[in-house]
């Protein structure tokens, strides 16, 4: 998977200016108050956060990223594993930020749904509003 190597550096940082960051600037056009972006687990492998890149990157007026403030304390891999083995193996999601803000997810890939779900469940107990997540790829299967 190209996340793991150097040139996903550069793969990611795109899809954060040429994706993530246009469809943001026009959303927050109608947005009332400011909005953060919160990347789902900003752990640094192998040199760098792909969460991250696309969140900083992605970052425009008024919708500015929050850095390594969901963080996991569950590091098992779920590449190529079922929904069962992560819903049995959950992230165990930390939220170290504010509350009383309002946010946007930002994860790279949708598996099963199942990790998306626990972080926006551990930050709405935290007081954030979840307006929405984004994603750069789904992995359904056809």
């Amino acid at each position: 998977m190209t996340k793991y190597y150097p040139e996903g550096y550069r793969v990611f940082k795109y899809f954060g200016k040429y994706h993530i960051a246009p469809f943001l600037r026009a959303f927050a056009k109608g947005l009332e108050r400011p909005a953060k972006i919160i990347a789902i687990d900003e752990r640094v492998d192998r040199g760098y956060s792909h969460t991250a890149l696309l969140a900083h990157y992605g970052s425009v007026k008024n919708i500015k990223a929050l850095h390594g403030v969901l963080v996991a304390k569950n590091y098992v891999s779920y590449a190529g594993k079922s929904l069962k083995f992560r819903l049995n193996n959950p992230r165990n999601f930390q939220y170290r930020g504010s509350s009383g803000i309002e946010a946007i997810l930002v994860d790279d890939i949708i598996t099963t749904g199942s990790t998306l779900l626990e972080a926006y469940e551990v930050l709405s107990r935290s007081g954030v509003n979840v307006l929405f997540a984004l994603t750069i790829a789904d992995a359904k299967e056809y």
